[in-house]
């Protein structure tokens, strides 16, 4: 049967001098215990160095994989600073999604002349600079096999964004019937860099005392121009120049790696 406790950060152990607690045992005050204790790691004063892997799910126009590295510095067991930073490569036509293959076709049927065009902004770099809060640790006892140590994080923080600012046109060849596909995206798009604001959240299972398993969740938002779905400055239906205004966007980005932490812990001294 499988056992858990899960406890907020007004749980943690604190160190205890000895002369407090026989002081309070003495005026009849017996101190608390604490509701987990032996706790298998401590990051206070150490390093975390976690590569890592991952996906943006909010695109629905193109899949955008990415790969990267967080580096944290935990000023105790609760608070820390971290630095992110997340690149993608340019997948190009291969990796557009069905949906924009299916709005090309579409608008292409309605109209063979059509100047729709399918933005597919792809996050291409990523930055983010944060402060780290970890609330929350605990362990869970499976199947009395083994204990899993854990502790879940929250973020929040300044970043950078440089996005890949492709289109998804409808290509000559298949308007001449020699391709199936209507995609053509052009090889070198413009990017556009924009500062964000970051918000995630994470958890890190401990395999040892400096290793863990770590999976992060983290939405980066910022200012950037409205989608523009006609190739041109001129808008075809009123012969005006195309007004884009700006509009709150979010790249969300999931990942999972390892996370290292050094130096070496120091043994425990006391039960935390």
């Amino acid at each position: 049967m499988a056992t858990g406790l899960l406890t907020p950060d007004v749980a943690f152990a604190r160190e205890k001098n000895s002369a407090e607690v026989a002081l309070g045992e003495f005026n009849g005050k017996k101190p608390i215990p604490d509701p987990i204790r032996n706790r298998f790691f401590l990051k206070t004063n150490r390093f975390e160095f976690a590569p890592a892997l991952g996906y943006v799910p909010n695109n629905s126009f193109a899949d955008v994989y990415v790969g990267g590295a967080f580096l944290a510095y935990h000023f105790s067991e609760r608070f820390a600073v971290e630095a992110a930073f997340m690149y993608s490569p340019n997948s190009g036509v291969s990796g557009v999604k069905g949906l924009t293959r299916t709005l090309l076709d579409i608008a292409y049927q309605g109209d063979p002349k059509t100047k729709f065009q399918q933005p597919i902004d792809r996050l291409q770099m990523a930055a983010a600079f944060s402060a780290r809060w970890a609330p929350v640790y605990g362990k869970i006892n499976l199947i009395g096999e083994g204990v899993v140590n854990f502790d879940v994080y929250g973020t929040g923080g300044v970043g950078l964004l440089a996005i890949s600012k492709d289109v998804a046109t409808i290509s000559e060849d298949y308007r001449s019937g020699n391709s199936d596909d209507p995609v053509y995206v052009e090889p070198q798009p413009s990017t556009q860099f924009s500062p964000a604001v970051n918000l995630g959240a994470g958890i890190n299972v401990f395999l040892s005392p400096s290793i863990a398993l770590k999976i992060d969740a983290r939405t980066l938002v910022f200012i950037g121009p409205e989608a523009d779905y006609i190739v041109g400055d001129v808008d075809p239906t009123t012969g005006q120049p195309q007004v884009l205004n700006n509009e709150v966007q979010t790249a969300f980005i999931t990942t999972g790696g390892i996370s290292i932490f050094i130096p070496k812990m120091k043994p425990r001294i006391f039960n935390f």
